[in-house]
């Protein structure tokens, strides 16, 4: 069982105290879709199971995904199964576009960027999430990780601005994470016998360094980053 389904399992406050990076997500999306007008056609570049179309019952939610990602999803949602560096869309098809942890899975990031920014009509918006330290997942389909530089020098060069990257916490939040994340090694067979000890062992020390991350002002120790920027022309 992994961390976050452990961790699903928890009180709602507990939950997005523990869960910070999904809980920022999920702040985000409510923020952008909330920009986006009645009917207006709106990108989900990496969607894998749609779960991100509850967020605009308003506007005209499409889902577009390679649908390699995990053997375990079901891609029925999709609304097309496409290579995002090659998106089948004529150019500014677009109001605005997501990317949610997405582009940590693609071989060529420039490429991508560049064609979200095709995809996006003039003035249009995107939210780009991407992370910055964290475990592999989706093995093979694993392959970058990006500073908050990275980021800002793919979305200059696919002619994006108006940019602002925000980290998702800090060194303290980076390492309760981390510790929780050990739990995950303590289920499963013979293994469930230890848990309960790993996590008191665990557990008190990651659920009170969150409270310390105030101290971390420069953040450069993130779990990732929550991007917005618009398209120049």
């Amino acid at each position: 069982m992994s961390y976050s389904a452990l961790a699903s399992r928890l009180p709602g406050f507990l939950r997005r105290h523990i869960l910070h990076f999904e809980a920022a997500i999920d702040d985000s999306l409510d923020t952008f879709a909330a920009g986006c007008g009645p009917g207006q056609l709106v990108l989900d570049a990496g969607a894998g199971e749609g779960r991100h179309a509850r967020y605009f019952d308003r506007a005209r939610y499409f889902a577009v995904d390679l649908a390699v990602g995990d053997p375990t999803w079901n891609y029925r949602r999709l609304d097309a199964v496409a290579d995002l560096a090659a998106l089948p869309f004529r150019d500014g098809a677009f109001a605005a576009c997501i990317n949610i942890v997405t582009l940590e899975h693609v071989r060529e990031p420039h490429a991508v960027v560049r064609e979200l920014a095709r995809a996006l009509k003039t003035g249009g918006r995107l939210l780009l999430i991407a992370p910055h330290e964290w475990e592999t997942h989706q093995a093979p389909n694993d392959y970058f990780r990006y500073t908050r530089h990275g980021v800002a020098y793919l979305l200059e060069q696919a002619g994006f601005d108006k940019i602002e990257i925000r980290p998702v916490g800090g060194y303290f939040r980076l390492l309760a994470r981390r510790l929780l994340n050990g739990l995950q090694f303590f289920t499963g067979g013979v293994r469930w016998i230890a848990f309960v000890p790993a996590a008191l062992l665990l557990a008190p020390p990651a659920l009170a360094l969150p409270f310390f991350d105030f101290l971390d002002r420069d953040q450069n120790f993130t779990l990732g980053y929550v991007c917005t920027a618009e398209k120049v022309k």
